[in-house]
């Protein structure tokens, strides 16, 4: 959740403390991830032991994530090595950070699809960074939960399952919302280097069983799902 009071230290991610965070350049003003946490704890199906292979890797997923929605400035990176850093979806040709700008960033590149545009349900490329972080923190005011389910190889070649989850308390792309909990799972390969920066990611997952849960909701005129993007609340989650 991004919000101009971030905590100290946040307890799942790395680079947040107050010397970090006042000497980087956030998109949408200095992340607070307090509420999500608070999900993430409720619903939780595995609690793994600090300092194991999984605890690492879910803290390096969790941290690799904020600085990809949140950070503008790729020197600002630390999960990362950006000039070999590539991004791929379901066995797509990976892209670099310049590509990934170029389809506008934060949820878009992974959201990828090749569906005709009438049956896509969130159309990547008529979306921006802006615009598509507004679209699901307002859909998921609580924030979307990540867990990683299992750890299949350390690394350097990181292979492991996840489960994303939120409550859709907030339309969708002129769908009510359902107040119902909408999940996610999938596989990832992260690649490292020797300083344990990711160097090649590769997600696995079907993008139907997110949008699935998003366009159950009864139809909504324009004016409603307006109010509630510019909610000013929901504007400060993330």
């Amino acid at each position: 959740m991004a919000s101009s009071n971030a905590p100290e230290q946040d307890k799942y991610r790395h680079y947040l403390s107050e010397e970090e965070v006042k000497n980087t350049k956030w998109r949408f003003g200095v992340p607070d991830y307090s509420v999500v946490n608070k999900l993430f704890e409720e619903g939780r199906t595995k609690i793994w032991p600090a300092g194991s292979l999984e605890d690492k890797v879910q803290r390096l997923v969790k941290t690799w994530e904020m600085e990809f929605f949140h950070k503008t400035n790729f020197d600002d990176f630390k999960t990362i090595d950006p000039k070999k850093f590539t991004f791929g979806l379901n066995g797509r040709k990976g892209l670099n950070l310049e590509e990934i700008g170029k389809l506008g960033g934060g949820y878009n590149p992974l959201l990828q699809t090749s569906l005709p545009e009438k049956f896509r349900g969130y159309n990547p490329d008529g979306e921006t960074n802006e615009s598509s972080h507004r679209t699901f923190t307002t859909t998921f005011p609580r924030g979307f939960a990540l867990e990683i389910l299992h750890v299949y190889s350390g690394p350097p070649v990181i292979v492991y399952k996840f489960r994303h989850w939120g409550y859709m308390e907030g339309p969708f792309k002129g769908h009510a919302p359902t107040g119902e909990r909408v999940e996610l799972y999938g596989m990832a390969i992260f690649e490292v280097d020797e300083e344990m920066r990711v160097v090649k990611v590769e997600f696995f997952f079907d993008r139907g069983q997110l949008l699935g849960g998003l366009l159950k909701g009864a139809s909504l005129d324009g004016s409603a799902e307006e109010a509630a993007s510019n909610c000013p609340v929901l504007r400060q989650t993330g």
